[in-house]
């Protein structure tokens, strides 16, 4: 991938992330920033890589992988740092309160956007 595509992915994805938290909690962190760039980046080289798959199987994979940002973001800053960023403790199946069944269900429903989404940025890209 190249510089300016990585670097434009990256910027949407930490962009529309942190207008999603906006909109949803009606606050946000720098770190879920950050993550949303890391999630939109590996969404998108995953959409490369298994776009021959139906999009609900993709959308169960990109939830994986947001699933699995989350608990890394979730353990560096939430868990080691302190920040307090986010607490899933009094959500049903969750694990040391960074992930829960529930969200990891609405990342794979976000999906259904952008992955079409990605496929859009790569087109535009590639042209």
């Amino acid at each position: 991938m190249r510089k300016k595509e990585s670097a434009a992915v990256y910027v949407v994805g930490s962009m529309g992330y942190t207008l999603l938290e906006l909109l949803w909690r009606g606050y946000t962190s720098w770190t879920m920033t950050a993550a949303g760039g890391i999630c939109l980046s590996l969404l998108y080289r995953m959409r490369q890589k298994l776009g021959h798959l139906r999009l609900w199987e993709q959308c169960l994979a990109g939830g994986g992988i947001i699933t699995a940002v989350e608990l890394l973001a979730g353990l560096l800053c939430n868990r080691l740092l302190q920040m307090r960023v986010w607490d899933y403790s009094d959500r049903r199946g969750n694990f040391k309160g960074q992930i829960c069944p529930l969200y990891s269900f609405l990342w794979c429903l976000l999906c259904l956007p952008v992955l079409p989404l990605c496929g859009w940025m790569k087109r535009k890209f590639d042209k």
